[in-house]
Parts: C-alpha cells; structure tokens; sequence
C-alpha cells in the first residue's frame, strides 16, 4: 500500500497510531469487513434511511394498482415456467380474482385498466410453448 509522507508531526503521530492498531488487529471486527461503506458513491438523499428501512421491512411503496400490474408480470412468468396445467390455471385464478377485486373496489392511487386473463386462451398458449 502506498501511503503518502505525513507533513506533520501530528499526521505523522496519526499514521503511526493507525498502523499500529491495524497491526494489533484492532480494525478487524468493524461492520463492513473491508468493503467500501454502502452508497457512499450516489448522490446525496436526505431520505436514504426511509428507503432504508422500507426496504428492511420489505414495505411496498407502491399504490395498489401499480403494485398489482407487477404481481401481474410475475405470474405471467411463472405461468411460462409451471409444470402443470392445474398450476397454471390456478395461478391465473388467483390473479385475476385480485384483479376483479381491484377493478370492484379500488384503491388509492392511480385507477386500474387491468383486465383478467382469458384462463383458457393462456393454458393455450401454455400447451403451445411446450409443445415438442
């Protein structure tokens, strides 16, 4: 490591004092392990420990609608991926019932213009894709 020459006997003491505890190992237990401190590089954000603990608390942000269009994207995939045909029709079940619940009821925030999945056009399309 090249450490550059202190310019005063203050630094100078500063330097020897920091070696010397990294010797001794006095650094080792510290959080981090080494690694540079998280989110040091981003710009500053007076709101970091909100984002912070929302994300610890695996708190939605989102309104109901947008979070829902999400959920929606996810299933589609897992739809692609199922194994069977019961699992695919009770996937979309599930979504499409929290669709029309949505669509019944609202929410806060931004309306919802989803409509259900057509079950059978998509176990269709299932069949197709997996189809030798």
């Amino acid at each position: 490591m090249n450490v550059p020459r202190p310019t005063s006997n203050w630094e100078a003491a500063t330097e020897a004092a920091i070696r010397q505890s990294l010797e001794r190992g006095e650094f080792d237990g510290l959080p981090g392990h080494g690694r540079p401190i998280e989110g040091l590089d981003r710009p500053h954000d007076e709101l970091w420990w909100v984002r912070k603990k929302l994300a610890e608390e695996q708190v939605d942000a989102l309104p109901p609608a947008l979070r829902l269009r999400r959920e929606r994207e996810l299933v589609l995939e897992a739809v692609a991926a199922a194994r069977s045909e019961q699992r695919v029709r009770q996937l979309l079940d599930d979504l499409n019932a929290k669709i029309r619940k949505l669509n019944k009821y609202g929410a806060s925030g931004p309306p919802s213009s989803m409509m259900p999945v057509d079950i059978d056009a998509a176990v269709e399309q299932w069949r197709t894709s997996r189809a030798p």
